[in-house]
């Protein structure tokens, strides 16, 4: 199924060990009371997702779950499986708690790395009628206890990745089967989650309670996302971060401050890297009605990513890996490389949008090079490819597939797993079509800096 069609019609569905104290940011607003009083206000459920690991790092975690009405969410977290050692974080930053009707988000940081922390979700129910008029109703606490472990330089080095999911639960289902199987210590999510980002609803249902049989399998598996084109889209794009949290302002340079989507994470012996390519289409197209900063932001990347890179735990990692939804290099001389001001179009290319990004990889490939990059894991194109290094590059390119399940020609869902072993990385490319592996590929270690 051609890229574009597919993601027509998917939007139409989409409609329908004694250690340290703990210590977290958001400590200011602890207590230690690790678990409070039930007291369910009506028969409503208030809590209406399990909640979701995001933004995997060494020494913090984001945990986000629903809600149906207005409340203030909490996490209560610790060391012990029983949380008899827990703290009880609220969500929300400095001065005020957050009250929200659809979403809840905690920051934990000051964690330990490669540490396993218990930890449950919580939600005090509110009646909000204005600044002096509001009441906590009642408070619903989830009394299953979830658990997750830290990046860090002793983490397993193990990932898996999956890209352009559009909302396709049909496929979704089959790779997050696959992901949970294979038990990595972090998947990342390389783009086009979505179609259009018009409703929290929707966002909602897609990251936090997705149609499928393990619809809570992100409460113990720890999630990174390298945004897609199709993340810019819609009214809720300019609001992401209120579904998938951006890191605190403290665990970002004052520079980086809109940066919050980007990471730079050690796990093990592999030092992961997220860049953001933005919009496939100049932000002069009359469709984007020059409401679009993609550029800007690219170049924003640029700093964030040399100084990213000279970073002690990952300058010292024997592999680096990057990821960016949109191809930064593409053997085929028609496809749009994204960059044809002040037009997409042009007789030479067959596409009025970016097949690969030559305005990303003129600027973050000569880093990637002088880093000794092994391997950059793209999507977009919702057919597989491995694109080999050259004289240009030092590093592969691996493009992951799409969500169709027609089997044919590279079209089919993949899981690109990433794993060192007998001192070398081992990709394997899952066909969750055929439930074979597709390919393999190996990457000796890079020279240490």
């Amino acid at each position: 199924m051609k890229r574009r069609d597919f993601i027509k019609s998917s939007a139409i569905l989409a409609a329908a060990v004694e250690l340290p104290a703990i210590a977290g940011a958001s400590e200011r607003m602890a207590t230690a009371d690790p678990m409070p009083k039930q007291a369910k206000a009506g028969n409503q459920k208030l809590i209406d997702t399990p909640p979701a690991l995001q933004n995997y790092a060494e020494t913090s975690m984001g945990i986000t779950f629903g809600v149906t009405d207005m409340a203030n969410g909490f996490v209560t977290y610790g060391l012990k499986p029983d949380l008899s050692d827990g703290i009880t974080v609220k969500c929300g930053g400095y001065r005020v708690t957050r009250i929200d009707d659809k979403v809840m988000q905690v920051r934990l940081t000051g964690l330990q790395p490669n540490t396993t922390y218990y930890y449950r979700i919580g939600a005090d129910h509110i009646s909000y009628q204005g600044g002096y008029k509001m009441k906590i109703l009642g408070t619903e606490v989830d009394e299953k206890i979830y658990s997750f472990t830290t990046a860090g330089k002793k983490a397993k080095s193990h990932f898996c990745v999956m890209n352009d999911t559009h909302v396709n639960w049909g496929s979704f289902g089959p790779t997050i089967d696959k992901i949970v199987e294979l038990n990595p210590s972090c998947a990342i999510w390389n783009g086009d989650a979505l179609n259009n980002d018009e409703s929290m609803d929707v966002l909602k249902s897609v990251f936090l309670a997705p149609k499928i049989a393990k619809s809570d399998y992100a409460s113990a598996l720890p999630l990174l996302l390298a945004p897609g084109n199709h993340e810019e889209r819609g009214i809720e794009s300019r609001n992401l971060e209120n579904i998938w949290m951006f890191r605190q302002p403290e665990e970002r340079s004052s520079r980086d401050w809109d940066l919050g989507r980007n990471f730079a994470v050690r796990m093990g012996d592999i030092a992961l890297i997220g860049l953001d390519t933005a919009e496939d289409k100049l932000d002069t197209n009359v469709k984007l009605a020059g409401l679009f900063t993609s550029e800007p932001y690219r170049v924003a990347q640029t700093a964030w990513l040399e100084d990213a890179l000279r970073q002690p735990e990952i300058a010292s990692a024997p592999y680096l890996v990057a990821f960016c939804h949109i191809p930064l290099f593409d053997p085929n001389p028609k496809s749009n490389p994204g960059d044809l001001y002040p037009n997409d179009t042009h007789p030479d290319y067959h596409s009025d949008y970016a097949a690969w990004q030559r305005t990303c990889a003129k600027m973050w490939s000569p880093l990637l090079n002088k880093a000794k990059c092994q391997l950059l894991i793209t999507a977009h194109e919702h057919i597989y490819r491995y694109d080999a290094p050259n004289a240009d590059r030092n590093w592969a390119q691996i493009v992951g597939g799409g969500p169709s399940m027609k089997g044919e020609h590279g079209v089919f869902p993949t899981v690109v797993e990433g794993k060192v072993e007998e001192g070398q990385l081992l990709i394997r490319v899952h066909n969750i079509y055929s439930g074979k592996i597709e390919a393999e590929h190996t990457f000796k270690p890079r020279k240490r800096r």
